[in-house]
């Protein structure tokens, strides 16, 4: 029985012993293999970046100004509504089988509605009764002669109407009140001078219009002249100065100054414009002053041009927009009342649509007869 007992005992201690060395290993993880190693990379050239070519800038191209010479007749007919009001109906009264004094009334109305103004008609009038009671003229043609060289003599043309070019550089202010179609008048006056070989430079010295500058530096542009600017809302007078300083530096031929548009009844503003024309003078004396007047004011635009004349030194009127509804009539009218020469008339909205005044010619579109 002993024997049993000590067999059971052995058995029991082999058994835990056993367990012992089982149990360790099942409570140890299992090592997993290593991965395998990422195969090499394969060296290749590296794709080749497109790049694109540096954008060269480019020279905008210059525009060519049509020649002066010769552009009041390419742009007679312009002068069409004027026509009919004045040259049409005169010829038409004037070639009446009886030239009695009920007719001579129609012509001196017909030149009075036509801005010829009252004084200037009472003259042209007489003067044509006497003519033809005189030489007893009748046929169309003779009374087309005589109605031609009275309009003709009624403009002056004898008056100086060239752009003065004798400074180095002219200095040029271009004055009007506010709509004329000053800024415009002012580039296009640029483009009449680089047409006739001159070079230019502008000053914005219409500070208080936001888009002056720009609009004036767009036109300088197209001719390839320079522009002197202000910051919006700085002292007229310190730009102008500064443009005549940049152009005397420069050795331009001229040097256009475009002003604010002056409202006529602002004893301010026009003191400003006198102090404008004062400041440049420190410099160099101003050697022209043009007004730019709207014709469609018609008699008008005689007081403001008035008043510009008592604060600087007008010496030539710019008659923008005859191509529209105004009457030719206003340029006898604004020569005789400033004793001013119209010197450029604005017939048209194209660039090159500002020409030289010349009276006979003038005259010759508003009768419809050949130059």
């Amino acid at each position: 029985m002993e024997y049993v007992v000590i067999a059971l005992v052995l058995l029991g201690v082999l058994v835990l012993g056993g367990l012992g060395l089982v149990i360790p290993r099942l409570r140890r993880r299992p090592e997993l293999p290593p991965p395998p190693a990422p195969p090499s990379p394969v060296e290749t050239a590296p794709a080749p970046v497109e790049v694109e070519p540096e954008a060269v800038p480019t020279t905008p191209e210059l525009e060519v100004p049509e020649p002066t010479a010769g552009r009041l007749v390419r742009l007679r007919a312009r002068l069409s509504r004027s026509q009919s009001a004045l040259g049409k109906g005169l010829l038409g009264l004037l070639s009446r089988d009886r030239l009695d004094d009920d007719v001579w009334d129609e012509v001196e109305e017909s030149l009075i509605t036509a801005d010829v103004g009252v004084e200037a008609t009472r003259e042209i009038v007489d003067r044509l009764r006497e003519r033809t009671r005189v030489l007893g003229t009748r046929s169309p043609d003779e009374l087309r002669t005589l109605l031609t060289e009275e309009l003709v003599a009624a403009l002056d043309p004898g008056l100086d109407r060239a752009l003065k070019s004798d400074g180095k550089p002219t200095i040029v202010l271009v004055v009007g009140v506010n709509g004329s179609g000053k800024t415009t008048t002012c580039g296009k006056i640029a483009r009449v001078l680089v047409a006739d070989g001159r070079t230019v430079l502008l000053g914005a010295a219409d500070t208080f219009r936001a888009a002056a500058a720009d609009q004036l530096a767009t036109w300088a542009g197209r001719v390839g002249a320079e522009v002197v600017r202000g910051p919006e809302g700085a002292d007229p007078a310190s730009v102008a100065f500064d443009a005549v300083r940049r152009g005397i530096e420069t050795g331009v031929d001229t040097v256009l100054v475009d002003t604010a548009g002056r409202l006529q009844n602002k004893v301010g503003l026009m003191d400003e414009l006198g102090k404008v024309k004062r400041v440049v003078e420190k410099q160099q004396p101003v050697d022209e002053t043009l007004l730019v007047l709207d014709a469609t004011t018609g008699q008008n635009g005689l007081e403001q041009a008035r008043v510009f004349t008592e604060v600087v030194d007008v010496t030539g009127v710019v008659l923008t927009k005859l191509d529209g509804t105004a009457k030719g009539g206003i340029v006898i009218a604004v020569q005789r009342k400033l004793g001013i020469p119209v010197k450029l008339v604005g017939l048209g909205e194209g660039p090159d649509d500002l020409a030289p005044f010349e009276p006979r010619q003038f005259v010759d579109a508003l009768l419809g007869t050949d130059a």
